[in-house]
């Protein structure tokens, strides 16, 4: 299929700033640019037509403001309807993105002195995997993931890509994360294909588990040493979760501020967002953020590539809820906002160590062993001696108890959504229905 010029200029600029980068986009994402159609046309009649006369975009206004339906706007405080009703630009609204991103430099330490493009507002993280696929994905394309995973992965990749997953044992025998496993299969993979493609999701999804400084630093020395012997790296931060970390040990910043600037042939991918780390899950408002080196003007090559990202959503989505975004900034600016996420991390801190004590108790040691975990929503067990589903299903059914079974032997707990004095409760139900299936 013809490239269009445009897009033929975006690939030049990143051709110039990081060949390899050409190699790593997909067939889509080297065909995908920023129209300068519509948009474009718009954005210049803001400049130079009367507001009165200006006839580009498709709202509807009256005395040049945006014509609404006081039936709605009566439920939005606050906001202005221009503000909450009209389309958002596809990349995000620019001053949301300026704050994240200055927010991201604040909560990573290691991201100072580095270069990172602008991130890129997605509906909410899924949709931004989704990009992710687009842009860097064609069928056949190897994945790595722990077998620790969300299982919507398969979904946005593995169906809709037709991508190709493959796993290693997320934790080791000393119940640390699986470091040689992680490299193995890199290795692996990387003798038969010239890009690996490395998910990272931590806190994890559905263990709760955040790796420690150590294991982080052998994490990014792992890909960097395959990426310099020649195989093309993307590394993938999952960071849905970011920030929910409960003990002294776990890191303490996104892997991305550690990856994003150590190869050419490694691309650090950060997909993060409101979700967890504002507590507002319906809002979707999520983002992508690329760091990589790059030779010669950072500022051009990041600008193409957010453009490429922009483009993909224009041809989606078309852009991400405005009402959504435009309470996300005025939130970021609050001044309240810092003491309130704290004080809802508390809340869940309290909920995981009382998990960790009670769930490891000496009455359940022939029921489940507790996978590690110190951050996050969740907890996993791994049973010992029923299936995960014919537990789910007889919880459900008996003690009106709902859990998610994950694989054959794993039980999810969103001790997210259980109050403290409600925790004990909830792993004696569990126990009398591992016996109750034993019994059977």
């Amino acid at each position: 299929m013809k490239i269009d010029p445009i897009a033929q200029e975006m690939n030049a600029v990143i051709k110039s700033g990081n060949p390899h980068l050409m190699e790593m986009l997909s067939k889509t994402g080297r065909r995908l640019y920023f129209p300068k159609s519509i948009l474009a046309q718009t954005a210049e009649a803001r400049q130079k037509a009367y507001d009165k006369f200006n006839a580009t975009i498709g709202i509807a206004t009256a005395d040049r403001h945006t014509l609404h339906l006081p039936s709605v706007m009566a439920y939005i405080k606050d906001i202005r309807p221009s503000d909450a009703l009209t389309y958002a630009p596809p990349p995000g609204i620019f001053s949301l993105r300026q704050i994240w991103k200055e927010a991201m430099y604040e909560k990573n330490p290691s991201l100072k002195g580095k270069s990172v493009s602008l991130p890129v507002v997605t509906n909410g993280i899924t949709h931004g995997l989704s990009v992710f696929s687009d842009m860097f994905m064609d069928p056949d394309d190897v994945l790595i993931f722990p077998d620790k995973m969300w299982g919507n992965n398969y979904l946005i990749m593995s169906v809709r890509e037709d991508a190709r997953i493959s796993h290693y044992p997320m934790f080791s025998p000393d119940r640390g994360f699986n470091l040689a496993g992680l490299e193995a299969a890199v290795r692996q993979e990387a003798k038969n294909n010239y890009k690996v493609i490395v998910f990272l999701n931590f806190p994890n999804n559905p263990t709760g588990y955040t790796v420690t400084e150590n294991e982080g630093d052998e994490i990014v020395d792992i890909l960097t040493k395959v990426a310099e012997e020649g195989t093309n790296i993307i590394a993938v931060t999952d960071d849905a979760y970011f920030g929910l970390c409960y003990e002294d040990i776990p890191l303490k910043e996104s892997l991305f501020a550690r990856m994003c600037d150590r190869h050419s042939r490694l691309l650090a991918v950060k997909l993060d967002g409101v979700t967890g780390e504002l507590f507002a899950w319906g809002i979707r408002v999520g983002f992508i953020t690329y760091g990589t080196v790059i030779k010669g003007d950072h500022a051009a090559f990041y600008d193409a590539l957010e453009r490429k990202t922009a483009g993909n959503i224009r041809g989606s989505v078309s852009s991400a809820s405005h009402i959504g975004q435009s309470i996300v900034l005025n939130a970021l600016k609050s001044p309240g906002i810092q003491k309130e996420m704290t004080e809802k991390k508390e809340v869940l801190r309290k909920r995981a160590m009382r998990v960790k004590e009670v769930a490891a108790g000496s009455e359940y040691q022939d029921a489940w062993e507790m996978y590690p975990f110190n951050s996050g929503y969740f907890v996993c067990l791994r049973l010992k001696t029923v299936k995960a589903e014919a537990l789910r299903v007889h919880l459900l059914d008996r003690y009106k108890v709902g859990t998610i079974s994950v694989g054959e032997r794993d039980l999810r707990i969103a001790f997210s959504t259980i109050d403290e004095e409600n925790i004990e409760e909830l792993f004696e139900f569990i126990s009398k229905a591992v016996k109750d299936l034993n019994e059977g």
